[in-house]
């Protein structure tokens, strides 16, 4: 019998999920398709009544659903109830289950490049949801320090105020950062300067970096954002947003179907999607 997957979100036509799920069915040679559904949020109530009720096997939920999508589901994972969001959901014995993905995707990603991240000094760029993602996920793995930088201090105050795991952490305005660049090994920017219109900015002064950094922008279109052109010209080592997305998509499709899939492969395809190069470095 046929499985069916989704994604739900508004809007959801671009999303490349659908095509990166349903070539590793394919590939796979499962009995299995996944499906964009669009899904505005005054909807959203009903449209999980009728995923219930219909079977749905498993879903990944996107923006802006991430949050509310919480209050329709029946149990959640530790780490997706700490961070707050969920963006896969597993229907499992009549239940549907929620996590979060992106952080640890994020951090499987990140272990590719810097083995040893947990000794790291991090600093964050960026106080919203994929920040809290990410930085709850490197809490929970222990790094030796992080600090997250914001232009509202007070955001990333609270973010760290918020984080259940006993962390050494601090909270600085984007300037001051900038000022203490030279005190870290890697840098992640989380926030989205840099995609389409603010191409050409730029959310922090890199003039005081070491060039040993590894420098992550979770931005991977455009493939090469101006923060990393120039973390890369600096002589940082670089990554763009490319393999968090990878990732997250693979912890869900392992969480589905207890398989984790050929990553390379779904690379691939990603870039075939962007119709560019992968920037890493």
């Amino acid at each position: 019998m046929e499985k069916f997957y989704a994604v739900i979100g508004d809007p959801i036509a671009h999303s490349m999920s659908p095509v990166m799920h349903n070539d590793l069915f394919q590939y796979y040679e499962m009995d299995a398709h996944y499906l964009p559904l669009h899904i505005q949020s005054e909807n959203l109530s009903d449209a999980i009544k009728g995923l219930r009720a219909c079977g749905i096997a498993g879903f990944n939920v996107t923006v802006p659903h991430k949050e509310t999508i919480m209050a329709y589901l029946d149990e959640l994972d530790p780490l997706a109830e700490a961070i707050g969001a969920v963006n896969t959901v597993i229907h499992r014995d009549g239940k549907l289950i929620g996590y979060n993905t992106d952080g640890t995707g994020f951090l499987r990603g990140l272990k590719n490049h810097q083995p040893q991240f947990s000794e790291s000094k991090i600093l964050v760029v960026g106080a919203g949801g994929a920040a809290k993602a990410i930085v709850y996920a490197l809490a929970q793995a222990s790094v030796s320090h992080i600090t997250i930088a914001n232009r509202t201090v007070n955001r990333a105050a609270q973010l760290i105020a918020d984080c259940p795991y006993d962390v050494d952490m601090r909270a600085l305005t984007l300037d001051d950062a900038a000022h203490k660049l030279d005190e870290y090994d890697c840098i992640i920017q989380t926030t989205s300067i840099g995609m389409s219109p603010r191409m050409n900015e730029k959310p922090l002064n890199l003039n005081l970096m070491r060039e040993d950094v590894f420098v992550s922008d979770i931005i991977y279109n455009p493939f090469e954002t101006a923060f990393l052109a120039e973390a890369k010209a600096k002589g940082a080592r670089v990554q763009n947003g490319l393999e968090m997305f990878v990732y997250q998509g693979a912890l869900a499709f392992e969480l589905w179907t207890s398989q984790m899939p050929d990553t390379e492969r779904m690379r691939r395809n990603v870039e075939q999607q962007l119709g560019g190069n992968y920037v890493n470095r």
